[in-house]
């Protein structure tokens, strides 16, 4: 039955979601031109604190509710796992690698986590979902060999960004098998807060004071607070509820595309025939990963036919009043499908 179920909800994820989810990639994408572009250099934690500590306040003050019983830990497990420790990483590997790169890395998160979520949920990845993910990881394979013979690799920087990418695979795994008990905005602030007030000490202890900001870092850190945390998060966790932490990880795959656009277009970072090739590879693989999402399922486009019994006269009733004179609904499946629906 909760095969059933399931199959049915999945139904629901049509391009719309699948579309609304792309958003915050795209967007997170955009973090590397920004933070080389507009932040104060070497600040990586302050950067990140800032990007998420101060909205996920304001969504908190405005929705007024705070976590109860477990959720209290668990906030602090997806907050750190999901926003702060991933935030901290993000961009110390943003201020050693180039825009396009840094964004590439987010590719091999299809990958990890598929393999945690068939480790803590039981989800055995789709051989469309898994050779989908391979051919995305192949195009992101192209980038970054085409990127790193502009100028060397930072291996502290490849270090972090894959880093990044794990301990955010396990957030996003965990955020699905933990579904909050509320709706999705105030799951979001949860997190937000946590995870910012996680690296306010960590950034005090290593970065010291705050630094003084321009006009330019204070609309970077705007930009990055409210369309970077506040709605992608929103957007994020949304998808992960319809669509799953496998399918939504693919879609992420969006992020590196935008990084090179924007490494092409701010930074002037180089784009050839192999870029392209690499990007439509990627784009490709998005795209073919969600194909099963929006078809529907065959035991959801099955509807069982209704039949209607009466008791005949001299048949013996349950003896339940209401069994006497009204009509007995029997949802069974016809005779032309009944072979066909699986075993369960």
């Amino acid at each position: 039955m909760e095969g059933k179920l399931s199959s049915v909800e999945d139904n629901r994820a049509g391009w719309g979601t699948i579309a609304l989810t792309a958003v915050p990639a795209a967007v997170w994408g955009s973090t590397y031109a920004v933070t080389q572009l507009w932040l104060p250099p070497g600040r990586p934690l302050f950067a990140a604190t800032l990007r998420a500590l101060p909205v996920g306040l304001l969504m908190l003050l405005w929705l007024r509710r705070l976590p109860r019983g477990d959720w209290w830990w668990r906030s602090l497990v997806l907050g750190s796992l999901n926003i702060g420790f991933f935030y901290a990483l993000l961009f110390f590997a943003a201020y050693r690698l180039p825009s396009g790169l840094g964004a590439t890395l987010v590719a091999t998160a299809p990958m990890v986590t598929m393999a945690v979520a068939w480790l803590l949920i039981g989800d055995r990845p789709g051989r469309i979902s898994l050779a989908a993910s391979v051919v995305g990881l192949f195009g992101v394979g192209l980038l970054v060999l085409q990127n790193g013979l502009d100028r060397p690799l930072d291996l502290l920087g490849l270090a972090a960004g894959l880093l990044a990418v794990v301990l955010s695979s396990c957030g996003f795994v965990l955020t699905k098998k933990w579904t909050p008990p509320v709706d999705v905005v105030t799951a979001t602030a949860w997190q937000l807060v946590a995870g910012g007030a996680v690296l306010v000490p960590i950034a005090l202890l290593v970065e010291g004071a705050p630094p003084a900001l321009d006009l330019p870092a204070v609309g970077a850190l705007a930009y990055l607070g409210v369309a970077g945390s506040g709605l992608a998060y929103v957007l994020w966790f949304r998808g992960l509820r319809i669509l799953g932490p496998t399918a939504a990880s693919i879609i992420g795959l969006v992020n590196p595309v935008v990084g090179v656009v924007l490494g092409v277009v701010l930074l002037g970072e180089s784009f050839g025939p192999v870029h392209l090739v690499a990007m439509g590879l990627i784009v490709g693989s998005v795209l073919a990963a969600q194909e099963p999402c929006v078809r529907p399922s065959p035991v959801a486009s099955r509807e069982p036919s209704v039949r209607t019994t009466r008791p005949r006269a001299g048949s013996v009733t349950t003896g339940r009043p209401d069994a006497l004179d009204t009509p007995a609904l029997a949802l069974v499946p016809s005779r032309s499908k009944r072979a066909q629906l699986p075993a369960r």
